[in-house]
């Protein structure tokens, strides 16, 4: 019970960040802020080439020893080996505080190894330095779907459909979500 009442309030501290967030310079650079111009008219096609873009600046910390870092984490969590990826993003979040995919990643990490509390306060700081990052309220859908809050769910995934309206997984959960909300209502 103590467990779950922790992590419901690092769930709350997340969502006063996600609304309170203003986004730093460098997460509203022009030719970002032209990609989601793009991303919101584009079709399923083209949205997929300029998510895979908006991914690529995300990655990008300005330091080869950061990336290298970034990159380290990223190899080790398609190996499987979680508690490497976290040791990996930490060292990057502790040396490049203000990269928001640093923090990304090890919310992904965290998520990946079961530990929800950790993963909302990364995906916090995430949305804190990139509130446009449709990546972290995606995985914060998913955390309130697993803590069975629907509703905080569907507000988290409506959220990066407002930033990307192309996200199949997110746009299927939305339905689905609906649908069971829909019938809880009868």
């Amino acid at each position: 019970m103590e467990a779950r009442r922790r992590l419901h309030n690092h769930v709350v501290a997340a969502l006063v960040l996600l609304f309170c967030a203003t986004a730093p310079a460098a997460a509203q650079t022009p030719a970002l802020d032209g990609l989601f111009e793009e991303l919101k008219e584009a079709d399923p096609q083209a949205a997929s080439r300029i998510e895979r873009e908006i991914w690529n600046e995300w990655s990008k910390s300005g330091s080869p020893a950061m990336d290298l870092l970034l990159q380290r984490g990223r190899d080790a969590m398609q190996a499987g080996d979680t508690a490497a990826a976290i040791d990996h993003f930490t060292a990057l979040t502790d040396h490049a505080p203000d990269f928001a995919e640093g923090w990304n990643a090890r919310a992904t990490a965290y998520f990946a190894a079961g530990e929800l509390g950790p993963s909302v306060n990364d995906i916090a700081r995430t949305l804190t330095l990139n509130p446009r990052h449709f990546g972290a309220l995606s995985g914060l859908g998913m955390i309130f779907e697993q803590l069975e809050q629907p509703e905080k769910a569907l507000e988290a995934y409506r959220a990066a459909l407002a930033i990307h309206p192309h996200l199949q997984g997110v746009i299927e959960s939305v339905e689905r979500l609906e649908a069971d909300t829909a019938g809880q209502d009868l």
